[in-house]
């Protein structure tokens, strides 16, 4: 834990328990706590990521001394140090994303995946509304790990992925959409209620989504690194060997 001052309480082992380090949401939080709590982070981790980062706030980190990337569609901002390259597991993650308007919170689940070493691809606007613009993006899903799907109105993409799929899919409702179910009500209500087994999380929550895929997906990988080492051993030389005989 590092205090910052008596406003936080950084949890900085928490990537060490988890596998997923704890992250900054810009929301809600006043500008001078906001700026220093990243600050902190930096100093401590080396990386951080904020999230649901308005524009209007980038301005706050301009003196920080360290590096920075701004993901404007998924609305976040990686800061970093030299030396600190996000690193990389193998993991495997697809993300779909039903129609245009879902591309923000699809983007924020897709930076948090590959901040955790996935590496993802995407396909968007492939909603029911056009079916037949999903069936070229399936095999992408099919050669992923963990796939998400993104989608607001009624939210049917998720159920329909996971009936056609054989991997795991984690459902991403979205707040477009109004009237009657509007806001995400209804794509919530659709992918809990889907016939074919899928995760939801709740609506708009990108990070968590593309944390979760990356868990998913990083465990995949892990079993997958350690099986082909099994299959590949490292040939020993001839002195080694005689050496561990002796």
């Amino acid at each position: 834990m590092r205090p910052v001052g008596h406003i936080a309480k950084l949890d900085v082992d928490r990537e060490n328990r988890t596998g997923i380090p704890e992250v900054v949401l810009a929301e809600g939080k006043l500008d001078a706590h906001l700026r220093e709590i990243a600050r902190e982070f930096v100093e401590a981790k080396g990386r951080v990521l904020v999230t649901r980062l308005a524009p209007s706030r980038l301005a706050l980190f301009d003196d920080l001394p360290c590096n920075k990337h701004h993901h404007p569609e998924a609305r976040c901002l990686v800061l970093y140090k030299d030396g600190y390259p996000r690193r990389a597991t193998g993991g495997r993650v697809a993300i779909l994303a039903a129609g245009t308007a879902d591309i923000p919170v699809a983007e924020e689940a897709r930076l948090v995946a590959e901040e955790l070493g996935c590496d993802v691809v995407t396909a968007y606007d492939v909603g029911v509304a056009g079916l037949h613009r999903l069936f070229p993006e399936l095999d992408k899903a099919r050669q992923a790990d963990v796939v998400i799907v993104a989608a607001g109105r009624e939210g049917a993409l998720g159920p329909v992925v996971a009936g056609l799929v054989d991997r795991p899919i984690i459902g991403l409702p979205v707040s477009c959409g109004y009237g009657f179910g509007g806001a995400g009500h209804a794509a919530l209500s659709t992918m809990l209620q889907s016939c074919s087994p899928l995760t939801t999380v709740n609506i708009d929550a990108g990070f968590v989504a593309g944390a979760v895929a990356a868990q998913f997906a990083n465990t995949v990988a892990k079993a997958r690194n350690a099986t082909s080492a099994a299959a590949h051993p490292v040939p020993v030389a001839d002195g080694a060997r005689a050496r561990h005989a002796n």
